[in-house]
């Protein structure tokens, strides 16, 4: 079980945090997008307030320690590594309060293909705890925007985390799972469970859309978010995000594999 010190150290070594691969260049485009309303980076929220690119820089340099300078707007940008590490240690504390409530826990993820396996060993944690947790609306189809105007996809449970996967491949194992920002599965899998009156999750953990469309609907929410990613933070700047845990959220899935030991030892999740 990797110690805070070594997983510092992991952390920077493999640019989840410290120096990482998200550019200035793609970070500030993205905080002028949501600034500008852009819905593909609202992920869902609705802010309370205008968020202007200086108050986005502001709120980014202090809950992820990218570069605070305007000048800066280009190259490489940062991650704190000890931000990443204090926000882990808060989201693990999280995860042990509602293992000790047991309560209904969804997960879902924009990112399967690098954080799947996370999520994953969370969920089967709180499992464990006596947590249940939810797959409502498995099969649904489900229309996403994407660069190329709607397409179909389809809402599946992968070790009881939600994600989605283009239509026509339900089953076949033939497409991969799609990388998503789209608040739209997390709304339709709520919605489903509502209608027919199954459990809704009192807690729901994941990332892009699926935390900021289940905050904004008010349902506690928390989750993963890298700096191109402003929504997140400022959903917890505002009170609709529990909490959001600042890293670059598309280095190798294996490279997650401490910060998952250490998330679980922390929670009590661990087998």
């Amino acid at each position: 079980m990797p110690s805070r010190e070594q997983l510092r150290e992991h952390l920077v070594a493999t640019r989840i945090a410290g120096p990482v691969a998200t550019t200035r260049e793609r970070n500030l485009l993205s905080y002028r997008l949501f600034a500008a309303g852009d819905p593909r980076v609202l992920l869902g929220l609705d802010p309370e307030r205008l968020w202007d690119v200086p108050g986005l820089l502001r709120l980014m340099a202090d809950r992820c320690g990218v570069s605070p300078d305007p000048a800066h707007r280009h190259g490489p940008d940062t991650i704190d590594p000890e931000r990443t590490l204090s926000a882990l240690d808060a989201f693990a504390d999280r995860l042990a309060r509602a293992a000790a409530d047991r309560v209904p826990v969804l997960f879902g993820t924009g990112h399967p293909e690098r954080l799947l396996g996370f999520y994953a060993a969370v969920a089967a944690g709180l499992a464990r705890a006596g947590c249940p947790v939810l797959t409502p609306a498995r099969g649904l189809p489900l229309e996403l925007p994407t660069g190329r105007g709607a397409r179909p996809y389809v809402l599946e449970y992968v070790r009881s985390v939600a994600l989605v996967r283009p239509d026509g491949a339900h089953g076949s194992g033939t497409s991969a799972p799609a990388h998503n920002h789209s608040p739209l599965p997390v709304r339709a899998a709520l919605g489903a469970a509502a209608q027919a009156g199954d459990p809704l999750p009192r807690l729901v953990v994941g990332d892009h859309g699926w935390v900021c469309g289940a905050g904004q609907l008010g349902l506690a929410a928390l989750g993963l978010a890298d700096t191109n990613d402003p929504a997140l933070f400022v959903g917890e700047a505002e009170g609709r995000v529990l909490l959001t845990v600042p890293l670059d959220d598309a280095v190798r899935s294996s490279y997650y594999r401490p910060l998952t030991r250490y998330v679980l030892n922390r929670a009590c999740l661990s087998q």
